[in-house]
């Protein structure tokens, strides 16, 4: 089932509705400011100081952070018209013809407010809320030998309840953005390490293959070099098969366009499934070395959930990668695949008495069965790894089958 059209109507949806939010607020602001240059001049006040208020904070609020120059700074914005709004109210103590304030200066401060708390550095987001807070607390002051000053002091504590809720606000949407940034880099972490495994997986697999038939090409140059261009081949072939799967990998962790531009149409990371199991296992002995035979049961879907067919490839890959390097006197390996009781059973069996005629450095770290046991694990299964009963070594993995319901 195609969810990307659904997913496409959503974020249309949500884009418009925060684009209505949008315009509806900056129209409340303009509209609010429009009304403090009203009252200023109904009133005969000076308005060229309403005006620079109003257009200093409205700039602050309104500038589109796509358009914003580098100077103009979360601090800045909020300090300046906060700088502004107390030095009108310390000079209209005493200038009548400066007393004067509307709704308009009040909504500005109060976002100014909103917006330092959330976005400005940890340290100056304390002193840029207090100045902005302090400035619209302040402003009802302007009138405080006009009137009584029992009715000046009364617009203080409403004037305080809401620069407190703004305050609280902004300090509600920068917990939430702390969050989601938390979130999207630990997401982009996984998706680096999972990328990183692949591409282990893949080039480990490859770069062992190309060691292990250039060792041969080696050993048959001098008694049989008519049988050696099947073996260079099989190294050109696994060669180029790494540096695709680093192409891939590489240009996804990139992620430019240009990067991604040159990946072919629906090149995504080098995954496998079941479908290209049967590929990986005929070509892994090459012209010289063991043949792998693969065994799958009637009984195993052919629609199993993708996750859990990536882990039985790379289950299977990596398995035969290790016989590669630890039991290169292997004469048979084995890969069954049977599917009881919603769990996916891959076991690779091989009979090597582990003969390993490679160099220390090209044996591997470890690394390889760690990321298959966290792969395998998360998604609810277990994995085994050790020597058989007989001859050989074993590895076998319990994979839940069942689609997750979403």
């Amino acid at each position: 089932m195609n969810l990307l059209p659904a997913t496409d109507d959503l974020t249309t949806t949500r884009t418009r509705r925060q684009g209505c939010l949008r315009a509806v607020g900056i129209t409340t602001l303009v509209l609010l400011a429009v009304a403090d240059g009203l009252i200023a001049a109904a009133n005969g006040k000076t308005l060229w100081p309403v005006f620079l208020l109003l257009s200093l904070g409205l700039a602050a609020v309104l500038w589109p952070s796509a358009h914003r120059p580098a100077w103009l700074t979360p601090q800045l914005r909020a300090a300046v018209p906060a700088g502004v709004s107390l030095l009108l109210t310390a000079v209209a103590t005493s200038t009548e013809r400066m007393r004067t304030l509307g709704p308009g200066e009040v909504a500005v401060l109060l976002c100014l407010l909103m917006i330092a708390v959330r976005t400005c550095p940890p340290r100056w987001a304390l002193l840029c809320a207090v100045l902005t807070g302090g400035a619209t607390i302040a402003a009802p002051l302007r009138f405080y030998e006009v009137i009584a000053k029992e009715d000046a002091l009364l617009f203080t504590p409403p004037m305080a309840l809401l620069t407190g809720i703004f305050a609280g606000l902004g300090g509600y949407l920068r917990s939430l953005d702390r969050r989601r940034g938390v979130a999207v880099a630990e997401t982009r972490r996984s998706e680096r390490l999972a990328m990183a495994a692949d591409l282990h997986d893949f080039v480990a697999h490859h770069v062992t293959g190309i060691l292990v038939q250039a060792q041969m090409a080696r050993m048959m140059a001098a008694t049989e070099a008519g049988r050696l261009d099947p073996v260079l081949a099989g190294i050109e072939h696994a060669a180029t098969q790494a540096l695709d799967s680093m192409r891939v990998t590489v240009g996804i962790l990139r992620g430019g366009p240009q990067e991604t531009a040159r990946l072919e149409p629906g090149e995504k990371r080098p995954m496998g499934d079941l479908t290209t199991l049967a590929e990986l296992v005929g070509g892994f002995g090459g012209p010289t070395g063991p043949k792998a035979e693969l065994h799958r049961d009637a009984s195993v879907p052919q629609n199993l959930p993708h996750e859990v067919q990536a882990a039985a490839y790379r289950v299977v890959q990596e398995a035969l990668t290790n016989v590669r390097r630890h039991a290169a006197d292997a004469t048979e390996v084995t890969v069954a695949l049977t599917h009881a009781d919603s769990t996916l059973h891959v076991t690779v069996r091989d009979n090597g008495r582990g003969g390993a005629p490679m160099p220390y450095a090209a044996r591997g770290g470890g690394f390889g069965i760690v990321g298959l046991t966290e792969r395998v694990t998360a998604l609810g299964g277990t994995l085994h790894t050790g020597p058989r009963k007989d001859q050989g070594w074993e590895v076998v993995a319990l994979l839940p089958a069942a689609r997750r319901a979403h």
